[in-house]
């Protein structure tokens, strides 16, 4: 005996006709995702130090941190630091030097920096000290460009052996959609773009393959048991069928982040905030994007093999 579930998101028996906005989910789509790679050239990602190399060193002063106080310091060690901002508490502040031609470099550009704020900002401590060459960061960029590749192309391989080539050609479009508008939010937000958010558009493809693969699934099982119903009627009752899971699944997931986002700090909120948004875009993506794909790939194939009975029946008719 099954409990029925007290609250459901979707009725039970909805039949929203999602196909009819197909036009406008694709346009609006290819207009974010336009906007996301002129954004990805210009301003251009604020890349963090494991891609962009340098120094960043995180220090703490005995009260909420006087910026002018600490700028003036490292001025007056003639320090040539990129940038100084808070981080974290208010008495918690990143200070960031430029990439340095050799190890011996980087430890007389902390030292320096050690100096001048003993110097002119009394009571600071330095917490940490991370440090990355050129070399090294483009080596990190360049193994974190081919984990999405690779991930995409398994992604492929994956969808094109389980379903049939039009599923893996809409799937694999669309996550290269969501991709962009991930990479165009990042942008437009000025999060830095490190390792951990390598990590976040990882994990964002994952969810949003999984999300794909369900509504796929109930497509390619009411293919057989629906032989004659048209593929966009059918495409709609197999969204209508999944939408309770689809977005319970997607609720419990953003309700899981959204408290990351607002209180993680700052090492972990720019990740949750980038989750937060592929959450989004990969739920209405998996309606607005992959299935009318699907609709315009299968239209005129997915149902061939409904036509030989149609003709069939026709040929009987006639004789008689």
């Amino acid at each position: 005996m099954f409990i029925k579930p007290l609250f459901r998101l979707v009725p039970d028996g909805t039949r929203i006709q999602f196909m009819r906005g197909r036009y406008m989910g694709l346009i609006v789509s290819a207009i974010l995702s336009t906007a996301s790679i002129i954004m990805f050239f210009y301003p251009g990602l604020n890349l963090g130090i494991d891609f962009s190399g340098g120094v960043v060193m995180e220090v703490r002063t005995e009260g909420p941190a006087n910026f002018d106080q600490i700028r003036a310091a490292l001025a007056a060690a003639h320090v040539p630091q990129q940038g100084v901002q808070r981080f974290g508490d208010a008495s918690e502040v990143l200070i960031r030097l430029g990439a340095q031609p050799s190890e011996q470099g980087t430890q007389a550009a902390v030292a320096q920096v050690r100096g001048a704020l003993e110097k002119g900002v009394p009571g600071a401590k330095i917490l940490r000290t991370d440090a990355v060459g050129a070399s090294v960061s483009a080596e990190l960029f360049r193994n974190g460009i081919l984990a999405l590749v690779i991930s995409l192309a398994m992604i492929l391989v994956y969808i094109w052996f389980r379903f049939e080539w039009q599923f893996a050609v809409g799937a694999v479009v669309t996550l290269v959609l969501d991709i962009t508008k991930a990479i165009g939010f990042l942008a437009l937000t000025r999060i830095e773009f490190d390792l951990v958010m390598v990590a976040a558009i990882l994990t964002i493809l994952g969810y949003s393959t999984n999300d794909k693969v369900v509504v796929y699934d109930r497509v390619r099982e009411n293919l057989r048991k629906y032989k004659t119903m048209p593929l966009r009627e059918l495409i709609d009752l197999s969204i209508n069928e999944t939408l309770n899971r689809t977005l319970g699944t997607s609720m419990t997931v953003f309700l899981a982040s959204l408290p990351l986002a607002l209180f993680g700090g700052e090492s972990i909120s720019g990740f949750a905030w980038v989750m937060l948004f592929g959450i989004v875009v990969g739920t209405s993506s998996s309606i607005f994007i992959a299935a009318p794909i699907l609709l315009f790939l299968g239209e005129h194939r997915l149902r061939r093999e409904a036509a030989p009975p149609v003709a069939a029946k026709a040929t009987t008719a006639s004789r008689r």
